[in-house]
């Protein structure tokens, strides 16, 4: 602290100084050209005179507080946390509110406990949230369930922050006593609760945040953002890979209500933060739609900060943390220089940190459990002519129930020649022998079978096809590989291993990447739509809690309803 003082009356340098440029006041939304001293991990004043034992000429360029994430799961990703790092850093983003959701209903808490372990690792500051729902609803079968009373036990461990997206509304609006138990539990310890409650309003949208909720990243309307801000919600603006509404939903932003917005990526893989970005990029489509460049990154810093208590974060002032970035202007927003901590981690979009070291512990690993399935476990009989079919709407989560007329031959639905496929999600975690089958509408693959290991929630293996032959094979074959994403057509079978949980890669990015890139685009040239992420958007069609229709290992789902659907209409 004397160190600091002394610095910031310039009686002795400053230990790295930003030299010539300007940057972005989020307090009082003004850009001042002005130099940052730094001494420590800490900010110690901005100016004119500050000498230091670096100094780094930044002259025509802008300083920001660091990024911060608001609500974001690394597996989706499908990166280690050391190699999601290595991409979202070099963006600007110092800081991420990561809900391990994914892994921990696959491995438990060791999922949850490998996430921050991993993170100690990398200069990006990883705060865990405990997942809430594991599994997500009791229609479908996690590797893991996680109770109230785990809850109360391992939201007081030092990695955990807060508890994750609540995404059990109905056992929230229910008063169920388990549910509670598990916001009670976080409440009590000042940590903070993150909703999930796509177009909840009037009464049971109070009820719900009557639990203490603080957050929500599900809207839709313009009027469900303002009920919601208005009744004390901070709401997210996301920019995911599958769920890109930042802009649509950023037209409801106003400078009244500015500061109850926060960006947010949710879920984004690998490609898209290589090529697009990570929140620079949801920084670039903010400002490209029309909005005040300060205003977006409010949003992306102070505002983040205050809604989840990180406290001397968020905003660039003496004694608040030195988590900088030096972008090169406030519309292309490239990152010259990264800081976090007070040291220079990043530089030109590169990383100054190694990645090649792991944690990697074998509780993560070989997570696919799975008797042998056969080509007749996809036979799919209907009682009659018709059947509710799962719709895909492009760009987001959410899907429709579409009544289609269907022809079956020898007791099983005909999908080949048509604009339907089969759909099946295989329990992967017991050896259950748990099937659904569904039908979907609006996926455009042919010419034999897809598949995935993640399948949000639970994630079993998510399957579609138009021949059981090589949808049986393709679940197979993730058996053997322990987990990834597979596509199988004339007895060929084409992968990527993802073997942390059957979510992620021990390899590096560039190596994830370029097999990936390879498998989505033979997805692609195989017929799948793409206006979809051609795995991605798989993995979303067994989501039990977003509308309308979804499947699970164990039927098909009506989430209005909240309760199994007869796929026979």
């Amino acid at each position: 602290m004397k160190n600091c003082i002394n610095a910031a009356l310039k009686r002795q340098p400053a230990d790295l100084v930003l030299k010539g440029g300007s940057f972005v006041n989020v307090f009082t939304q003004q850009i001042v050209k002005a130099d940052v001293a730094i001494v420590g991990n800490k900010i110690v004043g901005f100016g004119e005179g500050y000498e230091g034992k670096e100094v780094v000429d930044i002259t025509g360029k802008i300083v920001t507080p660091g990024l911060i994430d608001g609500h974001v799961h690394i597996e989706s990703s499908q990166l280690s946390p050391e190699e999601f790092a290595s991409l979202i850093v070099p963006r600007g983003t110092t800081t991420i509110i990561a809900d391990p959701h994914e892994i921990t209903n696959v491995c438990g808490i060791a999922g949850a406990e490998y996430i921050a372990k991993a993170s100690e690792n990398v200069p990006l500051e990883v705060k865990v949230q405990l997942p809430s729902c594991v599994p997500a609803t009791p229609f479908e079968t996690s590797g893991c369930v996680l109770t109230g009373e785990d809850t109360e036990k391992y939201i007081k461990n030092d990695y955990i922050y807060g508890l994750g997206e609540m995404m059990n509304y109905p056992g929230v609006i229910y008063a169920v006593p388990d549910v509670l138990k598990k916001i009670e539990a976080a409440l009590a310890l000042g940590k903070v609760v993150d909703g999930h409650a796509p177009t909840l309003s009037g009464d049971a949208l109070n009820a719900y945040l009557s639990a203490g909720i603080s957050t929500d990243h599900e809207c839709i309307t313009n009027e469900e953002i303002e009920e919601k801000i208005g009744k004390g919600l901070y709401c997210h603006l996301r920019h995911g890979s599958s769920t890109r509404n930042l802009v649509s939903n950023a037209k409801s932003v106003n400078e009244k209500n500015l500061r109850r917005f926060i960006l947010c990526t949710d879920d984004r893989h690998a490609a898209d933060l290589k090529r697009k970005g990570h929140l620079d990029d949801a920084l670039r489509q903010l400002v490209k739609s029309g909005m005040d460049p300060i205003w977006a990154i409010v949003m992306g810093t102070i505002n983040n900060a205050e809604c989840y208590g990180l406290r001397w974060k968020g905003a660039i002032a003496p004694h608040y943390d030195a988590d900088l970035v030096v972008f090169d202007n406030l519309s292309d927003f490239n990152a010259a220089l990264v800081v976090k901590d007070g040291k220079i981690v990043a530089k030109d979009g590169k990383a100054l940190f190694d990645t090649s070291v792991r944690y990697l512990p074998e509780n993560v690993l070989n997570t696919v459990h799975l008797d042998p399935v056969k080509a007749d476990d996809f036979i799919l009989t209907l009682k009659g002519t018709k059947a509710h079919c799962i719709k895909i709407i492009p760009d987001n989560v959410a899907t429709l129930d579409s009544v289609r007329e269907v022809k079956s031959e020898n007791g099983d639905v005909v999908v080949k020649g048509t604009d339907i496929l089969k759909l099946a999600v295989v329990e992967r975690h017991h050896k259950t022998g748990n099937i659904g089958l569904g039908l979907l509408e609006g996926y455009g693959f042919k010419g034999g079978a897809m598949g995935i290991t993640i399948a949000h929630d639970s994630h079993n293996i998510i399957l579609l096809g138009d021949d059981n032959e090589a949808m049986a094979t393709a679940a197979n074959h993730l058996a053997k590989i322990g987990g990834g994403m597979v596509i199988c057509h004339d007895g060929i079978c084409e992968s990527v291993t993802l073997d942390i949980g059957g979510l992620m890669s021990s390899k590096s990015e560039e190596e994830l990447e370029r097999a990936s890139a390879d498998l989505i685009e033979k997805a692609f040239s195989m017929g799948v739509n793409r206006d979809l992420e051609a795995f991605m958007s798989l993995a979303f069609l067994s989501l039990a809690v977003i509308p309308d229709l979804k499947l699970t290992d164990k039927g098909l789902f009506d989430v209005n309803r909240f309760d199994f659907l007869d796929i026979n209409a």
